[in-house]
């Protein structure tokens, strides 16, 4: 992540805002060493990938328990 200063992003502004949209990389914006703001380009669409790569491989799911009924938990009418 990339901080800067507001005064260093006030003389340098088009380049940082070039090298967020071409890195995707977040930058903080910093007031007397102080983070201040969060400037981020927005993703339009995302792949199912990349929305889910935070959880990739973290998930089990038993496909068998899955399709079982789960009558146990109705009341009877």
């Amino acid at each position: 992540m990339i901080t800067v200063a507001k005064g260093v992003l006030k003389a340098k502004m088009l380049a940082y805002f070039r090298q967020i949209e071409e890195t995707g990389e977040p930058l903080i914006v910093t007031d007397h060493r102080k983070p201040v703001l969060k400037i981020e380009p927005i993703r339009s669409h995302l792949s199912l990938v990349e929305a889910f790569a935070d959880i990739q491989g973290k998930l089990v799911v038993d496909d068998a328990e899955l399709l079982l009924p789960e009558t146990g938990e109705w009341e009877e009418v």
